[in-house]
């Protein structure tokens, strides 16, 4: 019998350019949530860590490594400044992150412009 409800804990993961915020799972990646609801806003490219368009900024919260990450994507210099890629990391607590590349549409039309900070 297939789950009618997705119960797996989530927080919030808010995208700092447009203000807009998506629940996302603990154990799922940043960018994976945001497709799982069919929204927009990361780039994403090959969902698997090898092309680096979904790289993001960790602005604010926590994140747990899915797997290992491009250096040729991501420096170790920018990690350490919260550079990472969202389909590598799930969110440990609710996040802030930075889009790095090309932003993606916003989640809806018209409201980007007044969403409210993260």
């Amino acid at each position: 019998m297939a789950m009618l409800f997705d119960t797996r804990p989530k927080v919030n993961v808010c995208v700092a350019q447009t203000g807009e915020t998506y629940a996302c799972a603990t154990d799922e990646s940043l960018l994976r949530g945001m497709l799982r609801l069919g929204r927009k806003g990361i780039p994403v490219g090959c969902v698997n860590g090898g092309c680096g368009v979904c790289k993001v900024r960790i602005v604010d919260g926590s994140v747990t490594a899915l797997g290992p990450v491009s250096r040729a994507h991501v420096s170790v210099d920018e990690e350490r400044a919260g550079m990472t890629l969202a389909c590598r990391v799930a969110p440990a607590s609710a996040v802030t992150l930075e889009v790095a590349g090309k932003l993606e549409r916003p989640f809806s039309r018209g409201l980007a412009a007044a969403a409210s900070p993260c």
